[in-house]
């Protein structure tokens, strides 16, 4: 099985043959199978050539790069291996077609808030009182099919993640200062956390847009534009509940990122590494877990869910199939 890998320490990666070689700062030298590999995260400073690059495209490997904060600066997307100029038009004419467009943003919007529901009722049920949280929920998603446009679409979306991060502090078995959602950039632990994570999950559904002929620069919630992968930013939209808001309500429940995980001296902008490592591992951990899925009757990964996603995009756009966003059902 194919699986992401991270690399921390400041080095070069190169090209050995069919091998990548990765030598780190202190001449310690480790190689990587390339047929393992499904993706590259590199969290450090990194040296790289041509060769390397044409070897990564050769095998359709993404990578992708996080700064001295975590913060992820940005993605090398390999030359597209599956192309449809079918698609692509059908892609397009779904944005240009505002009513086409809003199918699917309010698609996701309704995955998303269901998915955030089902987080509340999850842990409403094991003795955490966010009744009042999910029953505000409840009565904002059903104006999601009423919006006419797209600012009125992400205004719903707005009230109704504002309204989840209240029950935040109820659900968290830490003292954590969490007000508001701040991004750009985050002001407390809690905002440096969830920037982390879902630029995260971002890649993850980005890597898998790539094994299929979608094109990730089209997209219908989030505004297309330059320097961005915005379809990435869709999709995400329906896995971030799922993967990773749990993820962290998990870590912080259990005590693996506290306050102590991040620099108090730079606002709890800086997450340790070996915050950082934790992370991606339980991150990995939960995308390698199995569910058995209910159209399918059979055995599938979280991480495949998200190709599932992808697939289930291509077949709305080509018309075979309206699209239903996954939510989550146990």
């Amino acid at each position: 099985m194919k699986r992401s890998y991270y690399i921390y320490n400041n080095g070069s990666l190169r090209r050995k043959d069919n091998t990548l070689t990765f030598t780190d700062e202190n001449d310690d030298r480790r190689d990587l199978p390339i047929e393992q590999i499904h993706d590259i995260y590199v969290m450090s400073e990194m040296t790289f050539n041509t060769s390397l690059v044409n070897l990564l495209s050769q095998y359709g490997i993404p990578v992708h790069f996080f700064n001295y904060y975590s913060f992820y600066t940005g993605s090398f997307y390999p030359r597209e291996h599956l192309v449809s100029g079918n698609l692509l038009v059908s892609q397009v004419e779904h944005y240009t077609d505002y009513e086409k467009r809003m199918r699917l943003a309010k698609a996701f919007i309704e995955g998303a808030s269901y998915n955030i529901y089902r987080n509340l009722r999850y842990y409403n049920g094991r003795g955490k009182d966010v009744q009042s949280y999910m029953d505000t929920i409840e009565d904002m998603r059903k104006q999601i099919p009423k919006a006419q446009n797209i600012q009125e679409l992400m205004g719903y979306e707005g009230n109704i993640r504002k309204t989840y991060y209240s029950a935040w502090p109820v659900i968290i078995d830490q003292e954590i200062e969490f007000e508001k959602r701040v991004k750009n950039p985050p002001d407390n632990m809690i905002n440096t956390l969830i920037s982390f994570v879902n630029t995260l999950i971002y890649t993850k559904v980005l890597g898998e847009i790539y094994q299929t002929q979608l094109n990730p620069t089209v997209s219908y919630l989030h505004e297309p534009g330059d320097r961005r992968f915005s379809l990435s930013l869709d999709l995400a939209e329906i896995f971030k509940p799922i993967l990773g808001d749990r993820l962290i309500f998990s870590l912080l429940n259990r005590k693996q990122i506290t306050e102590k995980s991040f620099t108090k001296g730079l606002n709890y902008l800086h997450l340790s590494q070996n915050a950082s490592k934790t992370i991606v591992a339980e991150l990995d951990a939960r995308m390698q877990k199995t569910i058995k899925h209910k159209d399918l009757n059979k055995t599938v990964s979280y991480q495949y869910l998200m190709r599932l996603e992808c697939y289930k995009m291509v077949k709305h756009l080509l018309g075979e199939k309206e699209y239903e966003p996954f939510k989550i059902w146990w």
